[in-house]
């Protein structure tokens, strides 16, 4: 019993930092995705209003918050489809528009972003 008491104790010591950084880092990528849109000067739709991206960025990052109250994020791609892809209230899907363009799926513009964020690290 305490030969697996400190085997457990060894393995927690050494596993936690690697969930916390895994964690910093999702965060990390979530955000800087976040300041893309911000950037962008796209619109998004949120529940049939538009509101400017750095609207949209602030809206997204309580969401994030919220999600990380209730889990542990693994993957920004697992934020995309948890928090910024539809309204919690409504359900209705989140819509961005740049540039006078037909409007797009959130999950896409930003699926799109990601893999073009990653590109550049």
């Amino acid at each position: 019993m305490r030969t697996a008491l400190t085997f457990l104790t060894l393995f927690l010591a050494l596993i936690c930092p690697v969930i916390a950084a895994t964690e910093d880092a999702v965060t990390l990528e979530i955000k800087q995705l976040l300041a893309r849109l911000e950037a962008s000067g796209c619109e998004f739709n949120r529940n049939g209003s538009w509101h400017s991206a750095a609207d949209a960025k602030t809206h997204l990052l309580r969401k994030l918050d919220y999600v990380q109250e209730k889990t542990t994020l693994t993957s920004t791609e697992q934020f995309i489809a948890l928090a910024a892809t539809a309204s919690s209230l409504t359900g209705q899907a989140y819509q961005v528009r740049c540039a006078g363009a037909e409007p797009v799926a959130s999950a896409a513009w930003l699926g799109k972003a990601l893999t073009e964020l990653r590109g550049q690290k």
